[in-house]
């Protein structure tokens, strides 16, 4: 652990005695060892409605589009959401399956590097908030196993009690998952210019975010992440 420390300490920062500290995760190909949408809709599909499978070429037209930049993620993630799980979940079943996925993630899906940093930066009294465009509903439920109570995570849709595949907030992903951490923190009480924030991501798609923290870390990064990470002298953490 020591070793990875270093690679991540600001060389020029001391945090002044009022200043929050904030150590921000993203979740998938960050913590976790593949991307959690698909694998959690497979588990979902398998575990309450096999024969969903068979709707799973309604899926093509759809994917074609968004292949084609016609239609955005989100629309994509709610058909996909509805193919696997239908057009409403009772929240207590819901509930039940975030939690048993979150349990099998943690168990096997999760890098150990990245377990062992989480735990590290808590203990030198930094906050730890998990940001992603996976879900909030069962991205709540892997933070409850790791022993993060701030998530920030596209929020889903509820009616009467039951989980729907509407998408209500933005797409946690991109220029939006800066908007929400912006509004994370002013939920908080959090000024921007009282805290101390150092961001951990993969991916370029997070660049609004990196631009946002105070030290920015590259961890298991995708090619481009790599060749940014390397202009910018952003230090580089790789798990896989």
């Amino acid at each position: 652990m020591a070793r990875v420390r270093r690679q991540t300490e600001g060389a020029a920062f001391a945090p002044g005695p009022q200043r929050a500290m904030l150590s921000i995760f993203d979740l998938d190909r960050t913590l976790t060892t593949l991307p959690t949408y698909t694998p959690f809709l497979w588990f979902a599909v398998r575990s309450r409605a096999p024969w969903r499978l068979l709707l799973l070429p309604l899926l093509l037209p759809v994917a074609i589009l968004y292949a084609l930049k016609l239609v955005p993620r989100c629309r994509m993630k709610q058909a996909m959401h509805w193919v696997a799980l239908g057009s409403v979940v009772p929240e207590r079943e819901a509930a039940r399956l975030a939690d048993r996925f979150a349990r099998t993630l943690t168990k096997r899906g999760l890098y150990p590097d990245g377990v062992a940093l989480i735990e590290a930066e808590r203990a030198a009294g930094r906050r730890i908030v998990l940001a992603t465009a996976a879900p909030h509903f069962y991205t709540a439920a892997i933070a409850r196993r790791l022993g993060i109570a701030d998530v920030v995570a596209t929020a889903s849709s509820w009616k009467n009690g039951r989980l729907t595949p509407a998408i209500v907030s933005e797409n946690c992903y991109g220029a939006d998952k800066r908007s929400l951490v912006e509004a994370f923190l002013e939920r908080s009480a959090i000024a921007r210019e009282a805290a101390h924030i150092r961001f951990y991501s993969d991916h370029a798609s997070d660049l609004p975010m990196f631009e946002l923290a105070d030290e920015a870390v590259a961890v298991n990064p995708s090619v481009k992440m790599r060749t940014i990470a390397a202009a910018r002298g952003w230090p580089v953490l790789d798990w896989r």
